[in-house]
């Protein structure tokens, strides 16, 4: 008999899954990610049948490599995988030249199993380890190739791309000549897909279903941020806003409010409605942008580590993290 998967946080959701980390029953100190399948609605069934079978296939082949995930099950539930420990790139901003150098060997590793990832684009799909070393998740839309011919060999070329080119974000300093080359050199799919496909993409994704290139957590604030923080400034008392994404309890994402200000809790959710504003939280001082998006997703794992780096921000972080409102996707056992 299978050991129950007991659930403790949920971190993402979209219409073709939902990303929850958690452990075995009597394993609490191993740590798992279950890609949940099983509360997909039946429109949306067939794409994320497909998108599962290409990150099972993908996962079977890349486990073992270190820095990849490690494929644990699959059964009705959904997908249960390893915990991969670390940072997302885009709060992490590694500028040392041995996260980039461990990074590329990921690829390699990868590149010999005869895989490519297809999405390292998002920053998010890298994370920064505790020792400093690389790390890769989300394998929907990874491919397993039959042979190293041409459709492999530009898929392995966008993957190193895309890792130049977060690299030349986050350490333009450290790029080489041939880096550089690399960032000006795309290949011809890409340069097809972004003057025609592209567009069609966005228009789905961001009309349809209201997402943007974050990781799927919406552009709920990209569309209604700034108004948002405009009427919550309006008020004397408010003197700062910071608006981050969080998994809402049933499904999509709402938006969570650190509202920099000497009102109570009380008078704080009363000055925007929680149709526009899910969770408002008032705070002595805002948040960093990152530790504002750690906290609202309910990720204290990363946080840590984040702090750990920064210890001089805990002060200030501490009693925002104690006051934080997003509990609710936090499910313990026995509870």
């Amino acid at each position: 008999m299978r050991a129950k998967f007991v659930p403790t946080t949920t971190h993402k959701r979209d219409e073709f899954s939902e990303t929850v980390s958690g452990h075995l029953e009597g394993a609490p100190e191993t740590k798992l990610v279950l890609r949940k399948l099983d509360g997909v609605p039946f429109w949306a069934k067939p794409i994320a049948g497909f998108l599962a079978r290409k990150e099972v296939r993908s996962l079977r082949v890349v486990t073992g490599i270190t820095g990849t995930p490690d494929l644990i099950r699959v059964d009705d539930e959904g997908i249960l995988r390893s915990w991969s420990d670390g940072i997302p790139l885009n709060l992490a901003k590694p500028d040392d030249s041995a996260y980039y150098k461990d990074a590329k060997r990921i690829l390699r590793e990868m590149r010999r199993r005869n895989v490519t990832h297809n999405d390292l684009a998002k920053p998010q799909n890298w994370l920064m380890a505790p020792d400093g070393s690389a790390a890769v998740i989300d394998f929907q839309l990874a491919s397993v190739h039959r042979r190293k011919g041409w459709l492999y060999r530009t898929m392995a070329y966008e993957d190193l791309r895309h890792l130049v080119k977060q690299k030349g974000r986050y350490a333009k300093g450290l790029l080489t000549a041939s880096e550089r080359r690399i960032l000006k050199r795309k290949s011809l799919p890409t340069r097809i897909w972004m003057a025609t496909g592209k567009r069609l993409y966005n228009g789905i994704t961001r009309g349809v279903f209201n997402w943007s290139d974050g990781e799927g957590t919406g552009n709920r604030i990209a569309k209604e941020g700034a108004d948002i923080t405009a009427d919550l400034m309006a008020n004397d008392a408010v003197t700062g806003v910071r608006l981050s994404p969080f998994a809402l309890p049933a499904k999509g994402m709402g938006i969570y409010a650190f509202v920099e200000t000497g009102l109570d809790s009380d008078a704080t959710r009363a000055l925007i409605a929680d149709t526009r504003v899910e969770l408002i939280q008032p705070v002595t001082h805002l948040p960093r942008e990152d530790i504002a998006e750690l906290v609202a997703m309910n990720r204290l794992d990363e946080l840590e580590f984040l702090l750990s780096k920064e210890p001089e921000l805990r002060a200030d972080t501490q009693p925002i993290v104690a006051a934080r409102l997003n509990l609710t996707d936090r499910r313990l056992a026995g509870l």
